[in-house]
């Protein structure tokens, strides 16, 4: 069997193309699978996953989940909320007495970027990283360039606009890492306020006029507006943000020719995506949901090779 290069999946950066693309094309077999009518394999039947979450989330966990059940793991579920992590226990303490249940692997999301790179250096078992703060979140990123390699055959060549909140969005550093190494071209759009100072030094086209992007872009990527990371306003109101950078169908009859869209969810309806573009036939939202479970798959099942 082919191997990862890396033990963990912290970030997009760890992986090499090599790495994407045996994801992927063991993500196939995958895809396969949970479309038959027994949508089980006993591939990591003995292997212990804890699903360590410091963070909320709903599509995230349950993707993971399914796709470790899937896979016939199992599966422990921590959440920090109902916890000892109240009590002022420490994170390398609370992931330690997960494994001293014999836990081989952990899934773990946490509000401070780069927690799972310090815990990767502190225990002794595979890490996944669904989502370390606004940094990185690798399956993400993993599933949307998954989704675009099925729509349009390929990701080599395409052009991605990423459009809206990049500033507080660790999908959008992912996307940017991952689309780029599997040969994409990247911009960004957005109010300049929501638009980290460093973009630039990543490669990428800066634009801040969405018409503008969508003309330019094969496939349009549009973010949550996540206010809950937002302690300053940075825009006037959301029907303002909304007027000049939400995409409505109105906006894309406009374009001479057809794009996808794609949104990692959850969406503001009404804010950065209208019902008319996110439930239409440019829409691949829900095939970024199903193609979730089949990538996480994928990553858990190599990752169990590489001890």
């Amino acid at each position: 069997m082919q191997q990862l290069s890396t033990k963990h999946l912290l970030g997009i950066k760890e992986l090499d193309e090599q790495d994407i693309q045996l994801i992927f094309e063991t993500a196939d077999n995958f895809k396969e699978v949970i479309n038959r009518p027994i949508k089980k394999v006993p591939s990591l039947r003995d292997i212990t996953i804890a699903n360590v979450f410091f963070e909320n989330s709903t599509r995230t966990r349950l993707s993971f989940e399914l796709a470790e059940k899937r896979l016939s793991a199992d599966v422990i579920n921590f959440s920090s909320s109902n916890s000892s992590v109240k009590k002022g226990e420490t994170l390398v303490d609370t992931v330690n007495n997960i494994l001293s249940m014999k836990v081989d692997m952990v899934v773990m999301r946490h509000s401070s970027p780069g927690a799972p790179h310090f815990l990767s250096r502190n225990i002794d078992a595979n890490i996944v990283n669904a989502g370390d703060g606004t940094h990185e979140h690798p399956t993400q990123a993993l599933l949307d360039a998954f989704s675009i390699r099925e729509r349009l055959g390929d990701v080599a060549g395409k052009k991605v606009a990423i459009i809206g909140d990049v500033l507080h969005s660790r999908v959008a550093l992912s996307n940017i890492f991952c689309l780029q190494k599997l040969g994409a071209e990247v911009m960004v759009c957005g109010p300049i306020t929501l638009l980290p100072k460093y973009i630039s030094s990543l490669g990428v086209k800066v634009e801040l006029d969405v018409k503008k992007a969508l003309e330019w872009c094969d496939v349009a990527n549009v973010l949550r507006i996540q206010l809950e990371r937002q302690q300053i306003k940075y825009f006037p109101s959301l029907r303002e943000y909304s007027l000049y950078y939400g995409v409505d169908k109105k906006l894309l009859d406009q374009l001479n020719k057809e794009i996808v869209i794609m949104h990692p969810g959850p969406i503001n309806r009404g804010v950065e995506l209208n019902s008319d573009v996110a439930d239409s036939e440019h829409s691949i939202i829900l095939n970024q949901v199903e193609n979730g479970v089949a990538v996480r798959m994928a990553v858990l099942y190599l990752l169990a090779g590489v001890k």
